[in-house]
């Protein structure tokens, strides 16, 4: 059930001293998903370590709990999952709420479209607001039925329904569009095949394929077929790369920094806010590169460094696009224009991040042009402090919040951010931890109707 949510403003300030130190960021949420979907509907206990504890990830737990999934409250990032098996789950009694996240919705739409009951998915204002006929349409196709308000949510899904195995090339880069139909795909009867246009993180395929499912991959290309089982194991989850990105970009503009983040993700469909900066200029180093449960991870070192802008490669857009709100603070602190094309997904994201950050970026005195599908910012490299002073709306988008946080870096004055109260669905402890680098951030909190 939706909760009343204080409201919470940051306001920046002049850091407490140049960033440095060893951090490990929370948990990545994508993973964190995944680990609860699959588990539950496992064979046997899965036990998980690194666990987010966010409130994206928490309803997730929450409504497999409701389907009968015994599930442990998380300790420290510990979760033990006594998974049921993919025909275990039982009828919620009520909806099945999943707040802001898109990705529980859409993933979840795919597993439930073969269970043998009828289910109700619905979110926030926010979420409710999101496009997810790109899921309905697909599994229209498979055999599911399900009941929509002009393809948003609340989404209605009927049970007992027969599915069977589709071939569907994607219409757009959606790694949540591609899991969901995978995950249908374990309901169905025959193979099931999704194409994608351009890579997209792959932690749905790895993980299926950890839990003793096969997924046969070729290019972008993935298939699954109907009728098998998973069986529980261990989960190790690493650091957030998504989280990661605001710190390393922090780093890298902010005079004198020298900050080190441990055990990140370093899945090559997630690098691509890596690979970006470093065409920017940045001072990144890959440390200690590892794999764990099936998933690299290394420790990265940051360093402040000259940015210069840059025409972003198409091809790594689906790679970053989550961390493009931060990303344009870099290119608003580089020498030079940086141009960003085929980002037209960051429109129907938690806000329509383009229009937001354009806005928010204006306001501070930085030229940035929004267009249909990216941003034209022309960067103020040359100056100390590019960023003015002004109040900022982030409609409550948590990535957008932490952006403005970072500009406070390098801001002549106060940034003031409000609505920035769903930061703790993907990162909690966020304003703390830039708080211990050096980041100078200040949280006030105001109860809802005060």
């Amino acid at each position: 059930m939706q909760q009343n949510t204080p409201s919470v403003t940051y306001t920046t300030c002049p850091m407490t001293r140049p960033l440095s130190g060893s951090i490990r960021v929370p948990g990545d949420k994508s993973i964190s998903h995944r680990s609860i979907m699959l588990g539950a509907l496992a064979e046997g206990v899965t036990e998980i370590t690194g666990f987010l504890q966010g409130e994206d990830s928490l309803n997730t737990l929450r409504c497999f709990r409701a389907m009968g999934v015994p599930i442990t409250e998380p300790v420290d990032g510990y979760v033990r999952v006594e998974g049921v098996g993919l025909y275990g789950l039982k009828a919620p009694a009520a909806p099945l709420y999943v707040g802001n996240s898109g990705t529980s919705m859409r993933l979840m739409a795919g597993i439930l479209a073969g269970q043998a009951f009828e289910t109700v998915l619905t979110g926030d204002e926010s979420l409710s607001r999101r496009p997810m006929k790109r899921v309905i349409d697909p599994l229209t196709q498979m055999g599911a039925v399900i009941e929509s308000a002009e393809g948003r949510a609340p989404l209605r899904i009927l049970g007992g329904q027969r599915l069977k195995g589709i071939d569907y090339r994607l219409p757009m880069a959606s790694a949540q569009v591609k899991s969901c139909l995978l995950l249908a795909g374990l309901y169905a009867e025959g193979q099931t095949c999704v194409t994608e246009p351009a890579p997209t993180r792959d932690h749905t395929e790895r993980m299926l394929h950890g839990f003793g499912y096969a997924v046969a991959r070729d290019g972008a290309r993935a298939c699954v077929q109907g009728g098998g089982k998973l069986t529980a194991r261990a989960i190790d989850v690493p650091a957030d790369i998504s989280s990661a990105a605001f710190f390393l970009v922090a780093a890298s503009i902010a005079p004198g920094a020298d900050l080190t983040l441990r055990h990140v993700g370093m899945n090559p469909t997630r690098t691509g806010v890596i690979d970006i900066l470093r065409l920017m200029g940045a001072d990144i180093t890959v440390e200690t590169p590892r794999e764990v449960g099936g998933e690299p991870v290394a420790d990265l070192r940051v360093k402040s460094a000259a940015l210069r802008g840059v025409t972003i490669p198409e091809a790594l857009v689906p790679l970053a696009i989550d961390e493009f709100p931060v990303l344009f603070v870099a290119a608003a602190c580089a020498t030079g224009r940086t141009i960003l094309t085929g980002a037209e997904e960051l429109r129907v994201k938690e806000s329509d991040r383009i229009a937001v950050m354009a806005d928010g970026l204006t306001a501070l005195g930085i030229q940035a042009e929004a267009t249909a599908d990216g941003m034209i910012i022309e960067g103020a490299g040359d100056q100390a402090l590019p960023f003015g002073q002004a109040r900022i709306d982030c409609h409550g988008d948590h990535r957008i919040a932490m952006a403005f946080a970072v500009a406070g870096l390098r801001a002549a004055g106060t940034i003031i951010i409000e609505h920035c109260e769903f930061v703790d669905t993907s990162f909690p402890g966020f304003a703390t931890l830039f708080q211990t680098v050096g980041g100078g951030l200040q949280v006030t909190q105001q109860e809802s109707g005060a």
